[in-house]
């Protein structure tokens, strides 16, 4: 393996080995806790424009295996280890990592101090940087002015299509850069899935006679979604049963006139603890954003908060009081991560049921 150096826009240099496709990449640099998962992270488009680095110390361990798969693509712009596994080991392996990123196109850096890394991110907050070849060359006015635009648009499928056998449920999933496990939970619960490009118009999803509309999770700053969120104005009005996930959790909340903030270093990993606040329960719940809900902007006439993060305090959920609507900041679909919060798909077709019966 030849030599590769991550740089990140404050000066600091890690020298590292590249794996995967050989090559260059300037993005935004955040880290994740997972332990396991890293296939999900890989194949998650909410990392879109970035490069993900894995604070666990060792990844790869039980290879490549397709059906774990979030999406059709590689999200991550570029991927950082300390050490990935040269020899996998499990039933169903079907790869290594080094192979997988390298037939994709996407660029590996190991052997790097990731702890460190870990450490200056968590402190200084998220940061610019750039995989690179020879440091001296390192161009920091790009490095410096990047910014990721238009996301969503770029991971959101183009033609809408159809998942399950028709059932007692039809639901319209918006894409804005959806994980295929929020799919699998729906289809697992009898419904037929119409998977709808992110730009799919209210009047359409009203003609499609569905039960209820799911807003996916995604990539990007949520406020540059302007089109989209002046669209979910109109997808309110419905009056359809509607969950949101993450992005579609902060594009609702802008729709309704609530404010979102980015945060220092976000985040991720599959260890995050969210409290209910009508319960007072605590759930452990994957999560995978840098942006959040500012809670002081929830107008509680129309809304209440649900949730909030453990550890830091920043909103988690928000149920809706004039529209049968509850969104989430976590992942309640998590694999590879923590079971906890799934029973929100079986309240969201509770929501249904009782939408169907006042109606």
């Amino acid at each position: 393996m030849s030599k590769a150096y991550l740089v990140l826009e404050n000066g600091k240099v890690f020298e590292g080995e590249s794996f995967g496709f050989q090559g260059e990449v300037t993005a935004e640099v955040v880290f994740t806790t997972g332990m396991t998962g890293y296939l999900e992270t890989l194949t998650d488009k909410s990392y879109y424009g970035q490069i993900v680095t894995q604070t666990f110390p060792l990844i790869g361990n039980y290879g490549v295996i397709a059906p774990d798969f979030e999406g059709d693509i590689i999200g991550p712009s570029a991927y950082i280890v300390k050490e990935w596994c040269q020899v996998p080991s499990n039933f169903r392996c079907e790869g290594d990592l080094d192979t997988f990123l390298r037939d994709r196109g996407i660029v590996g850096l190991c052997g790097i101090d990731t702890r460190a890394l870990t450490k200056i991110i968590r402190e200084s907050g998220v940061m610019n940087g750039a995989i690179v070849t020879d440091p001296s060359h390192a161009d920091f006015d790009k490095i410096r002015s990047y910014t990721v635009k238009n996301a969503v648009s770029s991971v959101s499928c183009k033609d809408m299509y159809n998942v399950g056998e028709k059932g007692k449920y039809k639901i319209a999933l918006l894409d804005f850069g959806l994980k295929e496990n929020i799919v699998r939970e729906l289809v697992n619960r009898g419904a037929e899935v119409v998977v709808c490009p992110h730009n799919t118009k209210a009047g359409l999803l009203k003609a499609l006679d569905v039960d209820g509309i799911m807003l996916s999770n995604g990539p990007g700053d949520p406020a540059e979604n302007i089109e989209v969120i002046e669209n979910i104005k109109e997808i309110v009005k419905l009056n359809i049963p509607t969950f949101g996930i993450c992005l579609g959790h902060q594009l609702m909340a802008l729709a309704r006139g609530f404010k979102t903030e980015k945060l220092k270093y976000g985040h991720r990993g599959a260890n995050q603890p969210v409290k209910n606040l009508e319960t007072g329960r605590v759930y452990i719940s994957s999560q995978n954003h840098g942006y959040a809900v500012v809670s002081d902007s929830i107008d509680k006439n129309i809304a209440k908060e649900l949730f909030i993060n453990v550890n830091d305090g920043t909103n988690e959920g928000v149920k809706y009081l004039d529209h049968p609507v509850y969104t989430v900041q976590f992942h309640p679909e998590a694999c590879g991560g923590p079971k906890d919060a799934g029973f929100l798909f079986d309240e969201f077709f509770k929501m249904i049921d009782a939408s169907k019966q006042e109606g």
